[in-house]
């Protein structure tokens, strides 16, 4: 009786199980696709658990809380921007600014972010703050700063015109469109936001 040469493989009853990084990377991603679908009041831990393909223990044992679970996934998920635009105005290089910024709110993470936003009361939303600040103001400040300065320095802003307040502008009236009335950016309101406010207020 003729026998194989090969020596019987045996079968794969199930995937290898992740650890590490590659767990957690998976927990968080579950968690800001639950955050952008179902919202704050709507995530649990166990439909992260869920879409991760893991355990409710093993969601747990990393974040004892679903507030400490979504800070996490806002801090992985949120961009790290590079540089400025740089289109050689400062009218043109905020624009652009503003348009990108949009992309972000409109992102998977800014969507989460969003429904924290939203839903959250304010006891809960103070959890929050640092990663709203570090995440999402103290960069979008930055880089507008950089192209005020660079407005500066080739004579379109006055001098001093790198002011916190005058920077805290953009940032702010993105927050109160979201937070206070629910409501987006067009191009033309963008247009008019930079001709009539910032503009204005850069003039030398």
């Amino acid at each position: 009786m003729a026998t194989s040469r090969w020596p019987a493989v045996p079968a794969r009853t199930a995937s290898a199980r992740r650890r590490g990084p590659v767990l957690e990377r998976a927990i968080l991603d579950a968690a800001l696709e639950q955050l952008s679908t179902v919202g704050w009041s709507g995530l649990t831990m166990e439909g992260v658990a869920a879409g991760a393909q893991t355990g409710k223990a093993a969601v747990y044992r990393r974040w004892p809380s679903k507030e400490d679970l979504v800070v996490d996934a806002l801090r992985a998920g949120l961009p790290r921007p590079d540089s400025p635009p740089d289109r050689g105005s400062v009218r043109e290089d905020l624009l652009q600014l503003c348009k990108e910024m949009r992309v972000t709110m409109f992102s998977r993470t800014g969507f989460a972010l969003r429904a924290v936003l939203h839903e959250c009361d304010t006891a809960t939303a103070e959890r929050f703050h640092d990663v709203i600040f570090q995440g999402v103001i103290e960069p979008s400040v930055h880089l507008i700063k950089e192209v005020i300065r660079r407005g500066v320095e080739r004579g379109e802003v006055r001098s001093g015109g790198v002011d916190a307040y005058v920077c805290d502008v953009i940032p702010a009236m993105f927050m109160y469109r979201s937070k206070v009335c629910g409501s987006e950016w067009t191009d033309e309101e963008f247009e008019a936001l930079i001709d009539r406010v910032m503009v204005p207020m850069l003039r030398p």
